[in-house]
């Protein structure tokens, strides 16, 4: 039996405002569409889901990493301008946070998985801003707990992260679930913690990799309140 629900923020619950990307590329002369973002965005996210890389680095310089490879996918080549672009939206990410798109889906997948008495808690690689972000959003009031690893000053997929979050909501490991997008930072982090763990694959890229794989939240949702 689930009891609680642990989630990841960015690729989960809210997506990078592509619109915005597009626009800001565009100020500086990169004319690419918040289509063409979108669609290249998990396999740049795939090719930076390796445990070599998530070692490597840490969740602030993923992130430019990140870009430039959304970049790449789409058939953007990286100059000056894409480095100015992304400059420029890191401004804005460090204020207000860039993920800020939340897929239609996804408060009533909450408010559902709330009804049936499940407990929600967000467990994020975040920048310090992941309250007043929901707040802003109108999620926060969906979760019983919001953990930031700015915050917290741990970062998955250390499962110290996830013990923070055990702690905060009250949950125990044996009867919690966490759902996230990164293999080596979500499934790793919180198996290592002692939750169970499923990936949101959206594009079906991990068939591969020893995990259960749901391609939504709603998905998700429909899996963990289906009748046993």
């Amino acid at each position: 039996m689930i009891e609680t629900v642990f989630l990841d923020a960015g690729g989960v619950l809210v997506n990078p405002n592509w619109e915005r990307v597009s626009a800001a590329l565009a100020r500086h002369g990169v004319e690419v569409s918040a289509a063409a973002l979108e669609a290249a965005e998990p396999h740049a996210k795939r090719r930076l889901d390796t445990g070599e890389k998530v070692q490597a680095t840490n969740d602030s310089t993923r992130g430019w990493l990140y870009f430039n490879l959304v970049l790449e996918k789409a058939g953007v080549p990286l100059s000056e301008r894409t480095e100015a672009a992304l400059r420029d939206l890191a401004e804005y990410h460090a204020r207000h946070n860039l993920w800020e798109s939340v897929p239609a889906e996804v408060p009533a997948a909450l408010d559902r998985l709330r009804a049936a008495g499940r407990r929600l808690v967000v467990v994020s690689n975040a920048n310090g801003t992941l309250r007043a972000h929901f707040a802003r959003l109108g999620l926060a009031e969906r979760f019983d707990a919001l953990v930031d690893s700015c915050v917290e000053g741990v970062e998955k997929p250390d499962p110290r992260l996830f013990r923070v979050a055990l702690e905060r909501s009250g949950a125990r490991a044996e009867t919690t679930l966490h759902a996230g997008d990164f293999y080596h930072i979500d499934v790793v982090g919180a198996r290592a913690a002692g939750l169970q763990a499923w990936l949101v694959d959206v594009a079906g890229l991990y068939g591969d990799h020893d995990v259960t794989r749901v391609p939504s939240l709603k998905a998700l949702v429909d899996r963990v309140l289906a009748p046993a």
